[in-house]
């Protein structure tokens, strides 16, 4: 598999961070590309929980089923592929104080193998790169404005 590995410290404590990833609802306003995120079946957090996802990379539309596979309150998050592209995204979160958290992202996926597993690998890897880079700055915004203004729980 594949990882790009990203991290950044958002002015925010840590059960902020942490409450806001873990909604379902926030996901498309900071994740990049993700135009809808819905739970399926009875739970919407926690482990074992899924989703339906659909993604926009350049003018394709991209659907997958996630399931969260790790779940530790203010510590970590991880979802990974239930069918489609195999892929799965690890996130962390280490408080550094009582406003301060780290927040760490491991996006791993996997490509087929040949020929045109790396001629999609010389589109998938950079756009990847790119991806994670915007959904963290985009994400430490969005934690910051929103602690800023005293709505922590993101409603």
């Amino acid at each position: 598999m594949i990882h790009v590995r990203h991290s950044a410290v958002a002015a925010v404590p840590i059960d902020v961070a942490f409450t806001y990833i873990d909604d379902y609802r926030t996901v498309p306003d900071w994740m990049f590309g993700v135009s809808e995120f819905h739970p399926i079946g009875e739970f919407d957090q926690g482990l074992g929980s899924t989703f339906d996802a659909s993604i926009h990379i350049g003018p394709t539309t991209l659907r997958s089923r996630l399931e969260v596979t790790a779940w530790e309150k203010d510590r970590v998050i991880t979802l990974a592929s239930l069918d489609g592209a195999a892929n799965s995204s690890t996130w962390t979160f280490v408080a550094l104080g009582p406003d301060k958290t780290e927040l760490g992202v491991d996006f791993a996926y996997k490509l087929p193998g040949g020929l045109a597993g790396k001629a999609l690998g010389l589109i998938v890897e950079p756009f990847v790169e790119t991806a994670v880079k915007n959904t963290e700055a985009t994400l430490r915004h969005n934690l910051e404005e929103l602690y800023e203004k005293g709505d922590a729980d993101g409603s």
